[in-house]
């Protein structure tokens, strides 16, 4: 029973294999329910002093030594997400495949990661291994019209926004129309800001898929090697898009239904009440009026020009390295996983293209979704000012230090914390935390039974709150996350969870920008720079 319910209210309800701790205290009486869990950051704790530096590769060693098939570390807090202002302890957070180890074997294995803690003076901090599995977050379902321009203030905004240059474009490689991810961010190529290219940065797994591609470089230097494309939606994605705006059409028909009998229920009646009731009804249906025929045309627009596989084409891969771990000149450890996309000049250029911008829409009213970025202080805007067109514009990045270190704003539980966003196909605009501490994954490749191991470090993005899901889905793979002063913090690459009881992630991992910036230089990228800007 401990082992099933022990994580309740995390996102993929991992089971519980062995902890060190007090013993568990089961739900009692009829209507006894499952204590609800949730995931924070880390903060300011000693374990984050000697984590990075030579406890974490302790840690693995062993692991290894005892035979133990991990999936990854991770340092957080765990605490009640019905007391979100009491203390919540710093776990060492061991993920294992499922049914490899045993609870017995699991609660030795605890408690020698407990003892070497107390070997690093870490003497606070219990030891929990669940069952878990880290992902890619990839997700497995010519020339033609330009893309459009975003406008804030167009009714229809939210449903032409999957088709507009605004970042979180949900993209497949042509050749691979079943694993589908998401743009992360745009750079263009060319010195003293002269545009040469405008190119499209995501993970290398949404259009290699690893299972199907080898794993070698990709790079394609001239126009007589043949073109890997990629394109905007695969065809399942397409159709499920098209059924979308029927679906907003139907709504908006049913609210022009809705606001003509408000209208028939005061028809006759002559006083100040009813006046004001007909006119507000009045103004309600010509704005549902409005948005339907908006939507008709659009729908007419899109299910026409867009249908064909081929005008839906966004560009080509140029350059993609095979995904490796530590790789760089600099051996910070982190996965390899990015590639390059060419814009076509057909689909982008001056007069539709926003930059590097994400649209924050109108599903989450803008007094709520400062709160989300600002726990703290809503109306200070210290670290987030909501934009007056909806575009949260790219500008920066978030520096290594600063995410190990947060100094400039605190969570809803107090404790210091950058809050970070994103946009993906998979699970649309998301608020989480990012974690002070990072987290490492094990890596698995099995080639020509010769199996591999490698071990990655992440950072570790964790859920806003309990209540509010996970902060990425399958699809999101390849998006930019953000503070919410537009710096860039990362490229999103995929997550661990519990696939068995719910394929979402209960942390996200993502690759620091720092370390994709030295990647694309040192593979020949030198004249690149974020603040796109294409001449007319």
């Amino acid at each position: 029973m401990e082992a099933t319910f022990y994580y309740a209210g995390l996102p993929s309800r991992p089971l519980l294999v062995a902890r060190t701790g007090t013993p568990w205290e089961a739900p009692r009486g009829p209507e006894a329910y499952p204590v609800r869990k949730e995931l924070r950051p880390v903060g300011n704790h000693p374990l984050a002093d000697v984590w990075e530096d030579n406890l974490a590769l302790k840690l693995h060693a062993l692991l290894d030594s005892m035979d133990v098939e991990w999936t990854s570390t991770d340092v957080v807090r765990i605490g009640l997400a019905d007391e979100p202002s009491a203390p919540a302890p710093v776990i060492l957070w061991i993920g294992v495949f499922p049914k490899s180890l045993s609870g017995d074997d699991g609660v030795a294995v605890a408690y020698k990661c407990r003892e070497l803690l107390v070997e690093f003076d870490i003497i606070d901090v219990d030891v929990e291994l669940r069952e878990s599995v880290a992902t890619r977050s990839a997700r497995s379902v010519e020339a033609g019209p330009k893309l459009l321009r975003s406008d804030w203030s167009d009714s229809i905004a939210d449903v032409r926004e999957p088709l507009t240059t605004t970042l979180g474009l949900p993209i497949c490689a042509q050749a691979t129309p079943w694993a589908e991810g998401t743009g992360g961010f745009f750079v263009a190529e060319g010195e003293g800001g002269n545009t040469e290219r405008l190119l499209l940065v995501t993970a290398r797994h949404v259009l290699f898929p690893p299972d199907k591609n080898k794993n070698e470089l990709f790079e394609r230097t001239n126009d007589s090697q043949p073109r890997y494309n990629v394109s905007l939606f695969s065809d399942v994605a397409f159709n499920t898009y098209l059924k979308s705006i029927k679906a907003t059409i139907e709504d908006k028909v049913f609210l022009t239904q809705h606001y003509e009998r408000c209208i028939r229920a005061v028809e006759g009646k002559d006083n100040p009440e009813a006046n004001r009731e007909r006119q507000k009804a009045q103004a309600k249906l010509d704005e549902a009026q409005e948005a339907t025929e908006k939507l008709d045309a659009f729908y007419q627009d899109v299910s026409t020009r867009w249908a064909a596989p081929e005008s839906r084409v966004l560009g080509h891969v140029v350059l993609s390295p095979p995904i490796s771990v530590g790789s760089s000149s600099e051996g910070e450890g982190y996965t390899e996983d990015w590639a390059v996309i060419e814009i076509d000049t057909s689909k982008v250029d001056a007069s539709n293209f926003s930059g590097n911008a994400i649209d924050l829409g109108t599903r989450i009213p803008l007094d709520k979704f400062t709160f989300m970025m600002c726990p703290n202080d809503p109306w200070g805007a210290l670290s987030f000012t909501y934009p007056f067109d909806r575009l949260l514009r790219l500008t920066g990045t978030i520096p290594d230090d600063e995410m190990r270190h947060p100094t400039t704003a605190l969570d809803q539980n107090d404790q210091p914390c950058l809050m970070v966003l994103k946009r993906g196909s998979g699970s649309d605009l998301t608020v989480g935390r990012s974690n002070s501490s990072c987290s490492y994954v094990r890596i698995y490749y099995n080639d020509d039974d010769d199996a591999e191991l490698f071990t990655s470090k992440e950072w570790a993005i964790l859920p806003r709150k309990s209540e509010c899901g996970p902060f990425s889905e399958n699809g999101d793979s390849g998006s930019v996350i953000v503070d919410g002063c537009g710096r860039i913090g990362g490229l999103l690459t995929g997550g661990t969870g519990c696939p068995s009881s719910d394929p979402r992630p209960d942390i996200t991992y993502a690759t620091p920008i720092d370390f994709i910036f030295k990647c694309l230089q040192e593979h020949g990228l030198y004249d690149f720079h974020v603040n796109s800007v294409l001449a007319a």
